[in-house]
């Protein structure tokens, strides 16, 4: 089925009446934006595109949109979205989610999102922190990061999710930063259109409980080499950069998963006749 496009939408046209309650200052509003943007220049009627999510301040973007959505368990946010995209694939699914709800709880599931391949966009808002649960650590926290609930931090290695989703078979790895919702946007867009399972980290900063991050908007800066479909390449891009290096940095070209689906071996009728017997 070909998905039917609109020329000349508007962002507004993807904004729900209800309005977001993220504290002043939060990246998420520019993420926000950046979805409605993409979607705009997408030209998708809003009923074509389903935004699903799990939990934290991330995942409350499918209500802030017109589109389908589903707000989700914590860390099942993956799991959700691949049903939906195997029994619709006529829907554009995209996925929103946080590094404390993508790679903690949600971690496994990202994993096999990837190996599996699946044409959904993932879409994670990495704060480095638990914002909703006021301030603990998540995967992606600094190991030397001090807090009231973990004083002189946790001494762990954070977790490094752009080279998990490469080792684990993601088609395509981006990153991107929330204070530029129009290089964002682009970025989701290309994500979009891109076949099988997209990754996107977009560095969205709680200025709230680590305002440390306000300098984020001076430590971004374009990746220094573009995008490549060679694995090797982009591992070694990845795994030495600064971690501020913005683009898309992997495009590949496998096939995305494809439902196979045979004819019935049973008719409703005869399965219900074997219940009753």
């Amino acid at each position: 089925m070909t998905a039917e496009v609109r020329p000349l939408c508007k962002p507004a046209e993807y904004k729900s009446d209800i309005k977001p309650v993220w504290c002043p200052g939060c990246g998420d509003y520019h993420v926000l934006m950046s979805f409605t943007r993409a979607f705009a220049e997408l030209g998708l009627p809003p009923e074509q595109i389903a935004v699903i999510s799990g939990i934290g301040c991330s995942s409350r973007i499918p209500a802030y949109t017109s589109c389908y959505g589903f707000h989700g368990v914590h860390g099942r946010s993956l799991a959700l979205a691949a049903g939906l995209k195997v029994a619709r694939s006529d829907l554009t699914v995209v996925v929103a989610s946080g590094d404390g709800d993508g790679y903690s709880i949600g971690g496994n599931h990202f994993i096999h999102a990837c190996r599996r391949n699946i044409d959904m966009t993932y879409v994670v808002m990495d704060n480095h922190i638990y914002g909703m649960t006021k301030g603990q650590p998540s995967p992606t926290t600094e190991p030397e990061f001090d807090t009231a609930l973990s004083p002189g931090g946790t001494g762990l290695r954070p977790f490094h999710p752009l080279v998990i989703a490469l080792a684990s078979g993601a088609n395509f790895v981006a990153r991107a930063f929330s204070g530029n919702p129009n290089e964002t946007a682009s970025i989701i867009v290309e994500a979009i259109r891109h076949p099988g399972f997209s990754f996107i980290e977009i560095l969205s900063p709680c200025v709230t409980f680590r305002p440390d991050e306000k300098a984020w908007k001076d430590l971004v800066h374009p990746a220094p080499v573009e995008a490549t479909n060679d694995p090797g390449k982009a591992s070694r891009r990845i795994m030495t950069d600064d971690g501020f290096n913005i683009g898309i940095l992997y495009r590949g070209d496998r096939r995305p998963y494809q439902l196979h689906m045979g004819q019935a071996s049973a008719e409703l009728a005869e399965l219900e006749r074997e219940f009753e017997t």
